[in-house]
């Protein structure tokens, strides 16, 4: 099995990592799939990514055709959408790696498609988007995560992607256990990534505060309850992300700073459905996600009185 023609559909902060890293072996070959205004920008103008102007195919959905890969790094509210811009790239034997955060949209793509050609995975970087521009350090990384739901090695498919990968610069990282690594994800972002995104802080609070600490300990617990429900071992204490630096503003706040709509019904949103669904109370989620909706009114002019 060896991947060839790759499509990517979503050409943001995490979009960009692939760009950077998979023009150059591919060429032709990559491209990224829109449709509208979106593919008429990005036709045009291109991204820069660590400095460097970079321009790539654009592709309509059914002009882009089958392909062996397909990268999906939108963001989770522009899912159902770009859902049936995939469907015209599948064949019978396209895999496909949902990008996202969260843990819900390998089956969310995978209803529609099929989940027999979905790969589970997490993406771990550190990038800044500011208009057209986007900078992540290459050498600081991490890359994507990836394996297959229930299964411990690596399969036919992984080391074919494993392969594509290799010498591009983009980080590929085997996990065991995918679906437990989403969640300690999905837990990490929901407790560190929401709380300063609230206060307009960096991520140095956490250390710095206590207070801000005692909230991020608190919706972890809750992330962990409804995990361990669920029947994934989720640890309740409370865990650092590695590596930022004190001054370091995850997606939220930086879509808060651009005043752009946030990851929230991702996060804490799904949260609170999950909580619903299995009887577990998750309150400072729903304080949390009642914050950010707020500040996102705020941001669209809802209180200038």
């Amino acid at each position: 099995m060896k991947i060839e023609k790759v499509a990517l559909l979503g050409a943001g902060a995490v979009g960009a990592y692939f760009i950077w890293g998979l023009m150059d072996k591919l060429g032709e070959n990559f491209c990224v799939v829109a449709k509208g205004a979106r593919r008429e920008r990005l036709q045009n103008d291109g991204l820069v990514i660590n400095g460097k102007h970079y321009v790539f195919p654009v592709k309509e959905p059914q002009e882009a055709g089958v392909a062996d890969l397909i990268l999906v790094s939108c963001k989770q509210d522009a899912l159902p959408e770009i859902i049936e811009d995939i469907k015209p790239l599948v064949g019978k034997e396209t895999m496909v790696i949902s990008l996202l955060n969260g843990v819900a949209s390998e089956e969310m793509i995978g209803a529609t498609i099929g989940m027999e050609h979905m790969l589970y995975s997490v993406m771990r970087i550190a990038s800044v988007r500011k208009g057209n521009e986007i900078t992540f350090a290459p050498e600081y990384t991490a890359g994507v995560f990836i394996g297959e739901k229930d299964i411990k090695e690596p399969t036919e498919r992984l080391l074919a992607v494993e392969e594509l990968f290799r010498d591009t610069g983009v980080r590929y990282n085997f996990m065991e256990d995918i679906i437990y690594d989403m969640w300690f994800k999905y837990a990490s972002n929901i407790s560190q990534n929401l709380p300063q995104a609230i206060l307009g802080v960096g991520f140095g609070a956490y250390y710095d505060s206590e207070h801000v600490l005692t909230v991020a300990k608190n919706l972890w617990r809750e992330v962990s309850q409804v995990a361990n429900a669920k029947g994934i071992a989720l640890e309740e204490e409370f865990v650092y992300f590695k590596g930022p630096n004190m001054k370091a503003r995850f997606s939220t706040l930086q879509d808060l700073d651009a005043k752009r709509h946030t990851e929230i019904e991702m996060f804490a949103g799904e949260m609170i459905r999950m909580g619903r669904e299995y009887g577990i109370a998750v309150p400072y989620c729903e304080y949390t996600y009642h914050l950010i909706k707020a500040l996102e009114e705020k941001n669209d002019g809802k209180f200038e009185y």
